[in-house]
């Protein structure tokens, strides 16, 4: 591993030059570090939280002036220190690099720098100086060496990067910032055009997304994270009327050839963001579907009351406005088989296939065939059959359903408006440990869910064909493992049984075509999902895959963000013959690594200002309707919530050795 020659982290400096032993230091524990692509050593990183140095011929000028152009570039211009200092600093270095003398001597850059950390007003402002004021105070002599000449400073080779925890904790990458800086401008459609960089479902995302972003928003450190979800749905909500934003074939720049045609197996979501970016990039696109509407586990799998499917028909048609054709009714294997497809001439396929079977809960008794017996995403089929009034589903008496995620949360908070006497939701683990999103499990709290946590199904009692209980034993944890986590076991002589008349197994869903996508040549992982590298594809050269069929059972972010991965390598593959090297994505997996994104928030005074909620409709109607539960925001409290924003964009330097090759974002 490549040895940091000298630099400073958190304060903390490290100094190994002359030959010197530097004591352990979190620079001492880097990892992948050696190259930044093959062949191509990295010589320097730069940061917010300190900087080091692997090549002592590296130029601390032109390092630190590449570094403050980016922050000059991207600075919102709302406060004097960030919006003039940065120019200024920027240039001086500037001159320094050309060899031409600068206004600013380093003194007046140093008390510059530390204006901008101590006075702007965002978190671009207060960490842009951060590397700077490390060199000034511990290796100025560095930088009197190399103008000491006033001989120009040879461009060094690398790439900068500007981003924020919250982007970083998105799948799909939205600059979340930026579309949260247009709202606070008054520019709806700027703000979504921004999420649709990134995929065509907003408004869906809007209404369902379970929030990375905000988990990792550094705003909670003050009072609450940003609304950084309802913000997003108030920004697609806006697109209505003669004003709207309108899809079209004229918004594809380079259309190709009639031949240069791509298939997608599955309208969901990671489909649907397939075929999107693939249209963008002028391809015509074909989405094979084996259901008569687009939209996969969103349209079947998400009750109407989290999202309207008239919201979702929206979103799925922008394929059909770009140019892209769907072909309902077609189901791999028994319509078509991917051989088919290569032989009708198109150049890639993309599998988008979902997980739509039901996993089950292997306890004893358990009838897969009895009445009043569903797994969760058979029973969601059902409701969304019932809500579109083509099958009628009617509940009574007691329903029991077992599971902890959002399926399981679903289920339940369906059941009760389908007429159930009472619901009650059985998990293994804690109500804290539930994977299911926070917001729909207390949603589910106040329709009367009755929750029965650390208690796991032992047996299913049925009579006559039909489910009339099940058995349950109350559970433990137990002491936390050598990682912290704690596991459950049974507590002996605490079995109980509860009478029920339904009973819905939410805790999983598998690839249901599994050996069919085998005949394919297409290799399979020891839990039936199909293997796929990193750049989604699989084993099958032009056959590449993402979402549910890939990772298991996820969410719709993860899904898209898969789609859009896969268009650009499909893109590369049929454009090159060979997947290109992206170098976000590389410095991404620099930042993740090593744990660089700070967890903590820049100490500067914010006046505490908490979240907006989007208005809800009360829990004792709700309960007996599927018709929407959330409204949106209005627009004055759009603006509220966007100024909330603290802007905690960092920016990241790497000087390499080389050029880095230009691939895709």
């Amino acid at each position: 591993m490549a040895q940091v020659v000298y630099g400073v982290w958190d304060g903390v400096v490290h100094d190994a030059r002359n030959g010197a032993i530097a004591e352990e230091t979190p620079l001492s524990q880097l990892k992948n570090f050696n190259e930044f692509d093959d062949g191509n050593d990295i010589r320097a990183f730069f940061a917010d939280r300190g900087f080091f140095v692997f090549d002592e011929t590296v130029s601390l000028i032109d390092s630190l002036y590449r570094y403050m152009d980016k922050a000059a570039t991207q600075s919102c211009g709302a406060c004097t220190p960030c919006r003039m200092g940065t120019v200024l600093v920027r240039d001086a270095l500037d001159n320094m690099r050309r060899g031409l003398d600068s206004a600013l001597t380093f003194d007046d850059i140093e008390m510059l720098a530390e204006q901008m950390t101590e006075t702007s007003l965002c978190g671009l402002g207060q960490t842009c100086s951060v590397a700077l004021l490390d060199v000034l105070h511990h290796f100025r002599d560095k930088l009197e060496a190399e103008v000491a000449n006033h001989m120009p400073i040879r461009a060094q080779h690398g790439m900068v990067y500007m981003t924020a925890p919250c982007i970083e904790a998105c799948p799909s990458k939205v600059n979340v910032p930026r579309y949260i800086d247009y709202i606070r401008d008054g520019r709806p459609k700027s703000s979504l055009a921004v999420v649709l960089q990134k995929y065509p479902m907003a408004a869906t995302c809007g209404r369902v997304c379970v929030r990375y972003c905000e988990q990792a928003c550094r705003r909670k450190f003050v009072d609450e994270a940003v609304g950084i979800k309802l913000l997003k749905r108030y920004v697609a909500d806006q697109q209505k009327g003669p004003a709207a934003l309108k899809f079209s074939r004229d918004m594809i720049k380079k259309p190709l050839d009639d031949s240069m045609k791509v298939a997608v197996i599955g309208a969901g979501p990671a489909g649907i963001s397939c075929a999107y970016h693939l249209l963008l990039h002028g391809y015509k696109v074909d989405v094979f579907e084996k259901l008569e509407q687009a939209g996969g586990m969103a349209q079947i799998g998400i009750p109407s009351y989290r999202l309207p499917k008239d919201t979702l028909a929206m979103e799925t048609d922008i394929i059909v406005d770009l140019g892209g054709r769907f072909l309902f009714g077609q189901q791999l294997g028994r319509d078509f088989t991917i051989d088919d497809l290569f032989a009708r001439g198109y150049k890639a396929v993309f599998l988008g296939l979902g997980c739509q079977k039901g996993t089950t809960l292997g306890v004893k008794g358990e009838d897969t065939k009895a009445k009043g017996y569903f797994s969760g995403i058979e029973f969601l089929l059902k409701v969304h059959d019932h809500v579109n009034e083509t099958e009628d589903l009617r509940l009574k008496g007691n329903v029991v359903v077992v599971g902890g995620g959002n399926v399981a949360m679903d289920c339940v908070r369906s059941a009760i408006r389908l007429g159930a006497d009472d619901v009650h939701l059985i998990y293994r683990r804690t109500r804290g440990a539930m994977p299911a999103d926070t917001e729909e499990v207390d949603a589910a709290d106040e329709e009367d869910i009755h929750f029965h946590t650390l208690c796991n199904p032992t047996r299913i009692l049925t009579e006559h064909g039909k489910v009339v209980g099940i058995e349950l034993i109350r559970m433990e944890e137990t002491e936390p493992d050598e990682s912290g986590r704690r596991s459950v076991r049974p507590v002996p002589g605490t079995e109980f049984t509860m009478p029920c008349d339904t009973v819905i197994a939410a805790i999983g869903q598998q690839v249901e075509d599994g050996a069919i996508i085998e005949q394919g040549g297409i290799n399979l992982d020891r839990w039936n999902c199909i293997e796929a590298a990193k750049s989604m594809a699989t084993s099958r050269p032009g056959v590449f895959a993402g979402g549910d069929c890939v990772t298991g059972p996820s969410t719709l972010i993860y899904a898209m963000a898969a789609g859009l991965t896969a268009a650009r390598n499909i893109n590369d593959w049929i454009q090159l013959g060979t997947i290109r090297f992206f170098k976000r994505s590389r410095m991404r997996h620099l930042l993740s690594d090593n744990k660089f994104l700070a967890d903590d928030v820049v100490q500067t005074p914010v006046r505490a200002a908490y979240r907006v909620h989007n208005p809800e409709l009360d829990p004792d109607l709700r309960k007996h309707m599927f018709g929407e539960v959330e409204g949106t925001i209005s627009s004055q409290d759009a603006y509220a919530e966007a100024q909330r924003c603290m802007r905690c964009y960092r920016v990241y330097s790497v000087v390499t050795k080389h050029s880095i090759p230009e691939g895709a974002d």
